[in-house]
């Protein structure tokens, strides 16, 4: 199985009412706008998609509400951030027959396994339970797992594991992998601010978070790095960081959903317990996205 994935596909944030009701139409509508941007992919309930504070009718109801809106234009992928192997398998089965493309695999949420065999366990159940190709997230920050190079050469023999998202903060894995595991994966870094230099050393796509509040430029800086055309590529990037540098803070939900809203593509609400910024953090964290917005590079004409 190898369904060529490659190029941004940015994990979209669940847009919602203040209330924390689901707004999908605001949603399908910041979806619009990565598409017009010339993404390759989109993946919906990842971590920024707040998947562990909704409903599994909530999680349903979405990701068949964006395959509609989606219409086959890009690849719809779901998070898979289930509490348990079954639930995850249930999930999955479920999603396949309301016509999703693929998925993005995390870890069992509240367990913090120090067993390899436990979360490749998890891993090898749940890609068996679906004919889909399947993302492997591996992010040991987060979430106490991490699946190392050696471990990926030992989950090479499922066909569906087509992808990983490397996020361990790292770079040097992403060499390791090259090494060890060579083309078997499409690999895509999930650190936003490491997206240049994983580039740099080679990588096939790239899992953005903050950029989804900059379509336009997030797509220009991705295909700068695809033509090597690196003294550009490293222009844009420095104007970027400090936004970039939201995607890796224990809070960046609450941030990059406020950088969406302050660029006039969604809303900042989130679900408990996440609760709006306030004071001096929201009033430094609006600098930062002010400061962006007001010194956003000018893009070529032919830029989407």
């Amino acid at each position: 199985m190898n369904p060529h994935w490659q190029g941004v596909f940015p994990a979209i944030t669940t847009q919602m009412h203040r209330d924390g009701s689901l707004d999908l139409e605001a949603t399908a509508r910041h979806a619009e706008a990565l598409i017009e941007s010339g993404i390759s992919g989109l993946i919906f309930l990842g971590s920024l998609g707040e998947n562990q504070s909704l409903l599994a009718q909530e999680k349903r109801d979405l990701i068949a509400a964006m395959i509609e809106a989606v219409q086959e234009r890009v690849p719809v992928l779901s998070g898979v951030a289930e509490s348990s192997v079954a639930e995850a398998v249930r999930y999955v089965e479920d999603l396949e027959r309301l016509g999703v493309d693929g998925f993005m695999l995390m870890p069992p949420m509240i367990y913090k396994s120090p067993d390899p065999r436990e979360s490749l366990h998890h891993f090898r159940t749940v890609a068996t339970a679906t004919g889909l190709p399947i993302m492997i997230y591996n992010n040991p920050i987060s979430y106490g797992h991490d699946i190392t190079p050696e471990l990926f050469a030992e989950l090479a023999d499922q066909p569906n594991f087509v992808a990983l998202k490397e996020s361990s903060g790292n770079t040097r894995r992403i060499t390791d992998l090259h090494n060890t595991v060579g083309d078997r994966y499409a690999l895509f870094t999930g650190v936003d601010d490491l997206a240049l230099e994983s580039a740099i050393l080679g990588i096939d796509g790239w899992v953005a978070g903050s950029g989804i509040a900059f379509p336009a430029e997030n797509q220009y800086f991705w295909e700068l790095t695809r033509r090597g055309e690196w003294d550009k590529a490293r222009a844009i990037y420095r104007w970027f960081a400090p936004l970039l540098h939201l995607d890796t803070h224990p809070k960046f939900v609450h941030y990059i959903k406020l950088a969406v809203q302050e660029c006039g593509l969604g809303a900042e609400w989130t679900r408990a317990p996440r609760l709006p910024l306030v004071g001096a953090e929201r009033k430094q964290l609006l600098k930062v996205i002010h400061d962006g917005i007001d010194s956003r590079p000018k893009l070529p004409k032919n830029t989407r």
